[in-house]
């Protein structure tokens, strides 16, 4: 999500709870429950019977996760895991097919408004970025580690910034004066490696550079592509997947694994599908779905949100 001073507020969350159609009895996945937010919409919905399980690698978010849901806690199971192990935990879980799964892709506000967490360019603090905060890669080891050719591609791919090889170019010489410890240092390096024309357009000049550390240090595109195959693997039949991304990377590969395991038809997504295609998925939207004109002007970090469905035949 983008940056900003708004705390925690879920994304989307009438379209999830549309498209997930939660009940109650039935069996969902929050892969990526974070503060709880839509997990505590869904579990609403749910009227406490069934069962919710939701995943994050943050052991703080799921504490908190676990007090915001107190009331549901009889249908509520967490996980301290990375949503690319999805089948084995179900599996330790003694969990079997499910109704549905939600990946919200997005960084928190715990995380983004928290300086020692080091994700954001607007607060001061170690350069860190980890959504699970025991591994062992950190932002300070790629930025002052990597070489500079890596770093390059790692910006041009992940952050899709054109000042690639600029940006590497001023952070190797940079470090060879002193380590680039913090998040602002970073920033003003980045900024200055910038053209100052492209400077004055597209947000704040670190934006995509922060992002593809984030990308990287936390394998985030990786994960993603190993969660999607599982996900459709653990879905009961008529079972929902619903992914909610934040850039076009994400978006993309979202995309493209719907599209490749299925296609939209003619057939009421609610009914059973008569068109006789063999397709695994039957795409549930037409294009992403995006938050509307109130959503984004109450909570500025949803504009960049796009959510795909899709259910399985």
């Amino acid at each position: 999500m983008g940056e900003g001073d708004v705390s925690h507020v879920p994304v989307l969350v009438r379209e999830v709870v549309g498209f997930m159609r939660p009940r109650p009895g039935c069996i969902l996945v929050d892969a990526t429950v974070g503060e709880g937010g839509h997990a505590l919409a869904l579990l609403r919905e749910m009227g406490g019977e069934g069962c919710l399980i939701g995943l994050d690698v943050d052991g703080e978010a799921l504490e908190r996760a676990r007090e915001r849901l107190r009331d549901f806690s009889s249908a509520l199971v967490l996980r301290r895991a990375n949503f690319a192990s999805l089948q084995e935990v179900l599996e330790e879980a003694g969990v079997g097919a499910v109704d549905g799964v939600l990946l919200d892709l997005g960084v928190s506000s715990l995380q983004l408004d928290s300086p020692w967490r080091g994700f954001s360019y607007r607060w001061s603090g170690r350069l860190d970025m980890r959504m699970d905060p025991d591994q062992e890669l950190d932002a300070w080891k790629v930025v002052n580690g990597y070489e500079e050719g890596e770093l390059a591609r790692i910006i041009r791919e992940y952050g899709e910034e054109r000042w690639a090889s600029r940006i590497a170019r001023s952070i190797a010489v940079e470090r060879e004066r002193a380590p680039i410890d913090t998040t602002d240092r970073l920033a003003e390096i980045v900024k200055g490696a910038i053209p100052a024309a492209a400077r004055r357009r597209g947000g704040h000049p670190a934006r995509r550079t922060f992002q593809a550390l984030r990308i990287e240090v936390n394998g985030e595109l990786r994960n993603l592509q190993a969660v999607l195959p599982q996900a459709v693997r653990v879905l009961k039949k008529g079972g929902r997947l619903v992914v909610i991304s934040y850039h076009s990377l994400e978006d993309r590969t979202v995309k493209r694994f719907m599209a490749g395991r299925g296609s939209r038809c003619g057939c009421d997504p609610d009914q059973e599908c008569r068109c006789g295609k063999e397709e695994e998925l039957r795409l549930l939207t037409h294009g992403p779905v995006r938050p509307g004109f109130e959503e984004r002007e109450a909570n500025p970090r949803s504009r960049s949100a796009k959510l795909r469905a899709a259910e399985k035949r």
